[in-house]
C-alpha cells in the first residue's frame, strides 16, 4: 500500500482551534453542522479522493504497531480490521480489549451501517465490505472516557439519541430489566471486569443498563 496520504477533516463547527491546528499541519477541513454520527461518516467519505480510507475519530490514537502495519499492508484485501481497546478513566478496560472492527478499506467498497437498538439511530456505527476482510497486528487506542461523569454524560447522550428512534412497550422494557441483570453478572464474572475493580463494575453495570434505558426513555416518550 503506497505510503502517502491526504488527512481530511470532517469538523461540526467546532469552537477550539480545532480548524486552525489541522489546517497548519496540511490537513483539509470541512465544516458543517452535526447531523448525527453515521451521517457524518458519509459525508466524510464521499469526499475522499484516495483509494483507501483510514478512518479514525478525534479520541483515537494508532499505536506504533499499527501504524507500521498499515503502511506495510500489501492492499490484496478489500478491508482490514483493527483490534480496538477503549479506555476509560485512564485504564484499558477487559471489556473493551481487542474489539475487532474494519477502519481501513477501498474507498468505493465502504458500507456503513447501525448496530443499535433501532437501525433508525445515528449512533453504533460500523464500517464493512462486501469481500475480502483482512486482520492488521497493533492497537487502535480509544480515549473516550476521562472521566466517570464522561461516561454518563456519553450514556445519556447515546440513549436519547436511540430512544427517539425506538419503539417500546411495557412488556419490552419488563424483558429489558430481566436480561439486564443477567448481562451485568456475565460481564462481571465471566468477561472479568471486575478484575478491573471498580472501574470494571461501573462499566459493566452501565453497559448492562443500557438497553433498558433506551426502552424506558422510548416508553416515556410514546404519547
Amino acid at each position: 500500500m503506497p505510503v502517502g496520504c491526504s488527512v481530511l477533516i470532517v469538523d461540526a463547527n467546532s469552537r477550539d482551534r480545532t480548524v486552525e491546528i489541522a489546517r497548519g499541519r496540511g490537513a483539509q477541513v470541512l465544516q458543517r453542522e452535526w447531523r448525527g454520527f453515521i451521517d457524518a461518516r458519509l459525508f466524510a467519505l464521499a469526499a475522499v479522493r484516495t483509494a483507501w480510507t483510514l478512518m479514525i475519530d478525534a479520541d483515537e490514537e494508532l499505536d506504533a504497531t499499527l501504524r507500521d502495519a498499515i503502511i506495510a499492508a500489501d492492499g490484496k484485501a478489500d478491508a482490514y480490521r483493527v483490534a480496538r481497546t477503549t479506555f476509560f478513566c485512564g485504564r484499558p478496560m477487559r471489556l473493551w480489549t481487542n474489539e475487532r472492527i474494519v477502519r481501513l478499506f477501498q474507498t468505493h467498497q465502504g458500507i456503513l451501517r447501525s448496530r443499535a437498538v433501532s437501525d433508525d439511530a445515528q449512533v453504533h456505527e460500523v464500517w464493512s465490505v462486501p469481500g475480502r476482510v483482512d486482520d492488521l497486528p497493533g492497537t487502535l487506542l480509544h480515549y473516550s472516557y476521562p472521566t466517570a461523569a464522561s461516561y454518563r454524560a456519553k450514556f445519556a447522550r447515546y440513549t436519547d439519541l436511540e430512544s427517539a428512534a425506538t419503539a417500546s412497550s411495557p412488556g419490552k422494557l419488563a424483558s429489558e430489566e430481566v436480561r439486564a441483570v443477567v448481562r451485568f453478572l456475565y460481564l462481571a464474572l465471566v468477561r472479568g471486569a471486575i478484575l478491573d475493580g471498580w472501574r470494571g463494575l461501573f462499566v459493566a453495570w452501565w453497559s448492562a443498563r443500557y438497553r433498558p434505558t433506551v426502552f424506558h426513555k422510548a416508553l416515556v416518550r410514546t404519547p
